[in-house]
């Protein structure tokens, strides 16, 4: 794939072959009527997406940064064109267009988030959306994570079903982004919580109008500090360029330690007090961003140089952390080979065993992305 996941799944350990689908890129079709796509680009906006590849994102189920309004892979994933590891590489054609087709297990969406550990994908038929033809973009300063909270619960009720992001940047990141890219901040006020609101929809007149009742009643309820709406597309892209820097940002800050994981979210920024807390004296900067709207933070720790005892002490404290408050610990890049001594935690045993009889009828003989599991 395109190997921009945080976690090694697509760099090998050993002995390992490895190959490019990259020459698999320009034959694709499209049905205008019932928006399904046979291709080889992704339909979603992703933080990487000027290098990752669909097959990637299938393998690790990415998410996205406009998850709230389009969902995730799983609810646009139709078909899949795998190659197994067989001696004669069996190729299988795997679901079709239809968006109704109740025959059989939905085969699929095995492959989500499998990390190629059951085949290679090289093509995908998935459901598209049509692009907005109304786009509105806002940044919110908050004071308090009781009122990002709150932010978003006004967004889901003002804004409803065109939110489409919910970004969140503390202040310790947009501090970064200041200092290292020297990228200066839309609010003057400086505040604890950055958050960037948008909402895509199909009628200009009629979104302006939500999102500006929605500022409005972020303000008069006393729950923001700040707020300022984009009146340009050149506004809209300042802000999402603040956002989108972010992790530029914290790895030209010297060594970073970067963790995706997704929690419930009361302990969302939790995480990041706790953490900020127990490496008082080790840490240089700990900064968190991510996606608030569906619970996927990406915590980030900077030091001066790597130390092996301490990026084990972090992975350790952080993942055990997780999964105790009810979170997965890997919300988007999947496990790879730096999460895989904490694959278990959050799964039974029982499904544990399962996904290894999954994976040994796909590959018996155990040679798709070795030294690996699921």
């Amino acid at each position: 794939a395109g190997n921009t996941g945080l976690v090694g799944g697509s760099v090998p350990l050993h002995d390992e072959i490895v190959v490019s689908v990259k020459r698999i890129k320009e034959q694709f079709s499209f049905d205008e009527t019932t928006g399904w796509l046979l291709f080889y680009m992704m339909p979603f906006d992703l933080g990487a997406k000027g290098s990752c590849m669909v097959g990637g994102n299938v393998a690790t189920c990415a998410g996205g940064l406009r998850l709230l309004r389009y969902g995730s892979i799983h609810a646009h994933l139709l078909g899949l064109t795998v190659v197994l590891p067989t001696e004669d590489g069996t190729v299988m054609e795997l679901g079709s267009p239809l968006r109704k087709d109740n025959t059989s297990l939905h085969i699929p969406h095995l492959f989500l988030g499998s990390e190629g550990q059951l085949g290679l994908i090289t093509r995908v038929i998935m459901s598209t959306v049509k692009k907005p033809a109304s786009v509105q973009s806002a940044m919110i300063g908050v004071e308090t994570f009781e009122s990002c909270c709150n932010v978003l619960r006004l967004a889901h009720r003002y804004l409803s079903e065109i939110l489409s992001s919910f970004e969140f940047l503390d202040r310790e990141t947009t501090v970064l982004l200041k200092e290292v890219l020297d990228l200066k901040p839309i609010l003057q006020s400086n505040p604890r919580f950055t958050i960037l609101v948008e909402t895509s929809g199909s009628n200009e007149e009629h979104d302006a109008y939500k999102m500006e009742c929605f500022l409005d009643k972020c303000l008069s309820s006393g729950v923001v500090s700040d707020g300022v709406q984009a009146q340009s597309a050149a506004e809209s892209s300042a802000m999402w360029r603040l956002r989108e820097s972010a992790p530029l940002a914290v790895a030209a800050d010297g060594f970073a330690y970067l963790y995706d994981v997704s929690l419930p979210l009361h302990s969302f920024y939790r995480l990041t007090e706790v953490v900020r807390e127990r490496y008082a004296q080790s840490a240089k900067v700990v900064a968190t961003y991510g996606h608030l709207g569906d619970g996927n933070t990406h915590l980030n720790v900077t030091v001066n140089d790597y130390n092996q005892k301490f990026h084990e002490s972090l992975d350790t404290f952080i993942y055990e952390w997780v999964a105790a408050h009810g979170g997965s610990i890997s919300a988007e890049h999947g496990i790879g080979q730096l999460k895989l001594p904490y694959s278990s935690l959050g799964k039974s045993s029982v499904e544990r065993d399962l996904v290894r009889r999954i994976k040994a009828v796909f590959d018996p003989n155990g040679i798709l992305n070795p030294y690996k599991t699921l």
